[in-house]
């Protein structure tokens, strides 16, 4: 466990009925970085009750609870409104089903304080555990991100394990009602670019699990990839519109 609590850089994870691997994730992530907080999102599966029970016995772990499900952009968003209430700069966002690499926690913190007007972005290393599917199926939406935003360096838009400004990324929230579910972490990528927020690509595993193993995945094939398209439909028309200034942004930079 890192020695001391930052006081600009904490973890959020946000948590809606994830099975047990949420306890091994969250006491993994404590393990790397004071604070940590978890946003259940409405969880009926009794885990906010028990994370609650290891938060009382751990002042570097809080628990934000949400009465009902409202989706995972929806969940961070709490989280960063309290986050910033209390001063903190940077978020790290990670699952609570433990697909991402806790121990990689203080790299990426570190990597912000460097570059903090940045966004680091982990870019998935897959294993075997990988459904083909899922890896195939997201090169769709990578492709559609950085179309979106002429190339700026958009490693991957889905993977979520990344640290956020926040105030840029609050402030994009907060202007349009999108991005409050599974859309939250390709749509944030593409916003924060519009910004001007550089991204940062940093490699990190990431694992499967079997329901056997404790996986749990609330993906839904024809629910979620209709919502990513609807996303992507609505991110080309912002595209259109900035392009002119995107046009220029990256012809300075050369």
């Amino acid at each position: 466990m890192m020695a001391g609590a930052s006081t600009t850089h904490l973890v959020l994870i946000p948590s809606y009925n994830p099975g047990r691997k949420v306890y091994e994730t969250v006491r993994a992530a404590r393990r790397f970085w004071t604070p940590v907080w978890v946003i259940v999102d409405g969880s009926t599966d009794g885990s906010a009750e028990e994370l609650q029970h290891m938060a009382a016995s751990d002042p570097g772990l809080s628990i934000i609870t949400l009465a009902r499900n409202a989706g995972k952009g929806s969940a961070m968003l709490r989280g960063l409104d309290r986050a910033a209430e209390l001063g903190y700069t940077h978020a790290l966002s990670m699952d609570s089903d433990g697909q991402h690499p806790a121990d990689l926690i203080p790299a990426f913190m570190a990597a912000s304080m460097q570059a903090p007007d940045c966004m680091i972005l982990g870019r998935p290393v897959f294993d075997a555990s990988a459904p083909a599917l899922r890896v195939n199926g997201r090169k769709v939406s990578n492709w559609w991100a950085n179309l979106e935003t002429l190339w700026s360096g958009i490693g991957d838009s889905l993977y979520g394990f990344r640290v956020y400004p926040i105030e840029p990324l609050r402030q994009v929230m907060h202007r349009q009602r999108f991005m409050r579910r599974f859309d939250f972490d390709p749509e944030a990528v593409v916003r924060m670019c519009w910004r001007g927020v550089k991204p940062v690509n940093l490699p990190a595993p990431v694992r499967y699990f079997t329901a056997a193993e404790g996986g749990v995945s609330h993906f839904n094939y024809l629910r979620d990839n209709a919502l990513l398209t609807w996303m992507h439909a609505r991110l080309f028309f912002g595209f259109a519109l900035r392009l002119p200034l995107l046009v220029a942004r990256k012809l300075a930079r050369r």
